[in-house]
């Protein structure tokens, strides 16, 4: 297939473009640093530099939209908050304008969302079916998913791809956890209770290529492995796969007064079932946290 993939420069894009590559697919990455892309993504990728490019005689067979702005590297103040709107909603509405106009519409599109969409849930257990939250971040996403779902109205297969965290060697929250853990320094947030639905980022690019091809799969899919852990669990477990004690907590307070309305992320949590996944029939590789943490830590080591 020939494939456009918006954010293929990022973690995960480039590990996706390495297995599509390695499929044999033709690969197309929009990206504003071109002559990057071959170290990033692979040699033999073409650039596209500007969704003005994507003429109406372009054909692609796929797209995959993973474009947007980190939500956690800066405080959302209304500068920052119109960026994160600005580099996912604005980009898929001008992707979809670009698809509808194109003489051979994609078969597919797979598009980016997260789990944040479900806001704070506490300790309910909830899938595909739940109801969206109302906090920014929350609506963050249901906007992001309403920019891509007009694509199904010319033909297009839309999946919505609700991720969760994505525990990945190479960078990520991993990558940032990993030295204060390794010193000791491990700490839960809060009171540990809130839950964190989590996915190797294995399982994260085996299902989306099996959503590419999969005529089955469409609507929103919940990107997470099927055992949740709370955070007071997650913090235990990976000071365990470091051989590490993990003593410390970071109260509540002061995550809200550094990060401010941002908090919200790392205080408040979701317990989310891949329940879409597993009517497909898809087996998860890494389904159990400290496997996928141990496998990763070899993988740094």
């Amino acid at each position: 297939m020939h494939i456009l993939i918006t954010g293929g420069t990022g973690l995960i894009g480039r590990r996706l473009c390495s297995a599509l590559l390695a499929q044999g697919h033709q690969l197309t990455v929009l990206t504003r640093r071109p002559h990057q892309l071959a170290a990033l993504c692979g040699a033999g990728v073409q650039a596209m530099q500007d969704l003005e490019q994507y003429t109406p005689e372009l054909e692609f067979d796929a797209v995959i939209n993973l474009a947007g702005e980190s939500i956690v590297d800066a405080r959302w103040t209304a500068a920052r908050k119109q960026l994160l709107r600005l580099s996912r909603i604005t980009l898929t509405e001008q992707l979809m304008h670009k698809m509808a106009q194109a003489r051979k519409k994609p078969a597919v599109l797979l598009s980016g969302s997260a789990i944040g969409v479900y806001g704070n849930r506490h300790d309910e257990m909830i899938d595909e079916t739940a109801s969206a939250g109302g906090d920014f971040g929350a609506q963050l996403c249901v906007d992001w998913e309403a920019a891509a779902i007009p694509a199904a109205r010319f033909g297009t297969r839309v999946c919505v791809l609700r991720t969760g965290l994505v525990l990945d060697s190479a960078g990520g929250i991993l990558k940032k956890m990993r030295l204060p853990f390794q010193l000791g320094l491990g700490a839960r947030i809060g009171d540990g209770r809130q839950w964190m639905s989590w996915i190797h980022v294995d399982d994260y690019v085996a299902i989306m290529l099996r959503l590419l091809t999969d005529e089955r799969a469409s609507g929103c899919v919940n990107m997470v492995a099927p055992e949740a852990v709370t955070n007071r669990e997650f913090t235990q477990l990976l000071a365990r796969s470091l051989q590490r004690p993990a003593w410390l907590f970071t109260p509540a307070w002061v995550l809200q007064l550094a990060l401010g309305e941002l908090s919200e992320l790392l205080t408040g949590g979701q317990h989310v079932l891949p329940t879409r996944l597993n009517k497909l029939g898809y087996q998860f590789s890494y389904p159990s946290l400290l496997p996928a943490l141990q496998h990763l830590n070899r993988q740094h080591a």
